[in-house]
């Protein structure tokens, strides 16, 4: 079913909604990075004078930079998904016109859309927070790391997809456990590679849809 499911959600990242919502991804992400690096300089910048360090303008861009690009590292999957959330239902609504017309679904809203986000954001950075440590005693085993990101991030993907889905279609089952988390080891593993994770939170979004509708319909 899942590899039913990722086959089908395929031709969905070509849908021109999903370009529109990759194309606001991008720039809300970007925006609130910017906004971090922001905030950022002007931190470094004020300890900077405070502690009458020399340095200048190059050394607080420079340990901004550094910071920035590890902030994107452990927090771009994090803040991506938070913000496909909030646009999360043009992709929803066109994969669901395309493949599943009859399937009524409800309308969940912009304050829905919102806590769903914040929950998202909430819960991505809490728990990765709470697993740094297990991440770097696993350094030393080469794969351990990754491992157990792998499985974290799998459950909390694998939540935030169906929390995008289930409440627009209330009378259907809920995806099983199994199948939830199976979509979010795919999307995990999607945010790992390079450029292909900017399309990993529409994917994710389309497979979900067919994980919950496709059990119901024959297409």
């Amino acid at each position: 079913m899942v590899l039913t499911a990722a086959l089908k959600a395929f031709p969905s990242i070509f849908h021109g909604a999903a370009r529109r919502l990759l194309v606001k991804t991008l720039i809300l992400t970007l925006l609130l990075f910017g906004l971090l690096a922001t905030a950022l300089w002007a931190g470094f910048h004020a300890l900077r004078v405070w502690l009458d360090i020399g340095g200048g303008a190059l050394a607080e861009g420079a340990a901004t930079v550094l910071v920035v690009v590890a902030a994107g590292w452990l927090l771009f999957r994090a803040t991506a998904m938070a913000v496909m959330s909030l646009f999360a239902d043009d992709i929803v609504e066109a994969v669901e016109r395309a493949d599943y017309p009859h399937a009524a679904a409800r309308q969940v809203g912009w304050a829905r859309s919102l806590r769903l986000a914040l929950a998202s954001l909430g819960r991505a950075i809490g728990w990765n927070l709470l697993a740094l440590p297990a991440y770097i005693l696993l350094l030393v085993t080469g794969v351990g790391t990754v491992g157990l990101f792998l499985a974290l991030n799998a459950y909390l993907l694998g939540r935030d997809m169906a929390d995008l889905v289930e409440p627009r279609h209330p009378a259907l089952p809920p995806i099983g456990r199994g199948s939830r988390w199976l979509i979010g080891l795919v999307s995990a593993l999607l945010f790992l590679v390079p450029l292909v994770n900017l399309l990993a939170p529409i994917f994710s979004a389309a497979m979900a849809v067919h994980m919950l509708l496709g059990r119901k319909s024959p297409s």
